[in-house]
């Protein structure tokens, strides 16, 4: 008998096992980032459309904390099993819901790096013929020309003034590389055609590109713009931004994007005192600054709320692209999403179902990162790179993590 209630109570835990397993989507709970943004809508979601799953509950309560010997409280989201067991407790900022003018609008971008991009080296015209200085030193293309002697370069231009009074004796370079600094000594050579003291260094210190206008935060005019960041076109390096400015384009053609092929929007901006914004952030996850000039950037009438990652569910959604001429809403389809731990310009895969977009590009092509997605009457996300595979598909980021720079 006693082994008969044995073999029972094992098979009935076997089948409390498997049908929580398969009701409860403890993966996405546990991939969840440690701090989040949501709103009460967003909680009220969370239980009653059973997000993830049927016996998964979201409670929020406060907690007192001693932050450097001041009390303070913080607001917590725990998700429960069977409204009891702790399946994970997360830092959460309970939002009333920010509201941004949606963006679509191709931008010009132009950047000021900090310090100088070396591209390769170049060789010095000496007294004893044309001499290289790179001869067993470990600097390398997309490395990050951040100081000499313990000086923060400027500008390029700054370069020489900074080796004049060297005399030929050895320098300390820092250099900036997968964002960890990097010691080298050098013994710059007198260029006898510019009378000059030189490094034997290709470098450069500005960059630019073409991307779309996410949103514009409607409570401190700060943008969020591409999704991805503007990177270096020879060395592939993320340019660290020192300064930058953002421009309206003028789209001039299209090339349609087609399997193993990109396609492109072909758009012309002008430099110059004709720009609509500063830059101050160059990320994994877009380009952000403020906006100075609203001018031909927003609608007035088109506000919407923010919706956090909480509310992004595979199916039906907008993107909000300015193809055509104007800036239009077109069908996709998201069919996956990552709750993603940490931050990433990969958070969804969407694919284009609109037949005009369709017929316009092909799918999402270069110049598209940055447009924005809409669902359910929130803004949750913006355009980020194109399946070379398929053009029809691409990546998404979250807005949750645009809005971090816009703050």
């Amino acid at each position: 008998m006693k082994k008969i209630l044995l073999k029972l109570t094992g098979i009935l835990f076997a089948i409390l096992f498997v049908l929580i397993a398969s009701n409860v989507q403890f993966s996405n709970i546990l991939s969840l980032p440690d701090d989040i943004i949501v709103t009460y809508d967003e909680i009220s979601n969370i239980n009653e459309k059973n997000m993830f799953g049927k016996y998964v509950s979201a409670d929020v309560y406060k907690e007192n904390v001693s932050v450097n010997g001041e009390k303070q409280t913080k607001t917590k989201l725990t998700f429960k099993l069977f409204g009891i067991i702790p399946i994970k407790t997360l830092n959460a900022e309970i939002s009333n819901g920010v509201e941004v003018y949606v963006g679509g609008i191709p931008l010009g971008f132009s950047l000021k790096t900090k310090g100088a991009i070396v591209i390769g080296e170049s060789t010095i015209q000496t007294d004893d013929g044309f001499v290289t200085t790179l001869k067993n030193k470990s600097i390398k293309s997309g490395d990050i020309l951040y100081k000499i002697n313990g000086i923060v370069i400027d500008s390029v231009d700054n370069i020489p003034e900074l080796l004049k009074d060297c005399n030929g004796e050895r320098v300390e370079l820092t250099l900036l590389r997968d964002e960890k600094e990097v010691i080298v000594e050098l013994v710059p050579e007198l260029d006898v055609s510019a009378d000059s003291y030189k490094l034997g260094l290709w470098v450069r210190d500005d960059a630019s590109g073409v991307g779309t206008l996410t949103f514009i935060n409607a409570d401190n005019n700060r943008f969020g713009a591409l999704g991805h960041s503007i990177t270096d076109f020879e060395t592939g390096v993320e340019v660290p931004v020192s300064d930058g400015k953002i421009y309206k384009c003028s789209l001039i053609g299209i090339t349609k994007g087609e399997r193993g092929k990109p396609g492109e929007l072909r758009c012309l901006f002008m430099q110059g005192n004709n720009y609509k914004g500063t830059v101050d952030i160059n990320c994994d996850y877009g380009v952000y600054g403020e906006v100075t000039n609203f001018d031909g950037l927003m609608d007035n009438n088109r506000i919407v709320p923010i919706g956090s990652r909480m509310s992004v569910k595979p199916g039906k959604a907008k993107l909000i692209s300015s193809v055509s001429g104007v800036p239009e809403e077109y069908d996709i389809e998201i069919i996956k999403t990552s709750y993603q731990p940490k931050s990433s310009d990969k958070s969804m895969v969407i694919r284009v179902t609109d037949s005009r977009l369709l017929e316009l590009t092909g799918g999402i092509v270069q110049g598209m990162s940055g447009s924005p997605i809409i669902q359910d009457g929130k803004l949750i996300g913006a355009v980020t790179h194109v399946f070379l595979s398929d053009p029809t598909k691409g990546y998404a980021v979250y807005v949750d993590w645009m809005l971090e720079n816009v703050k």
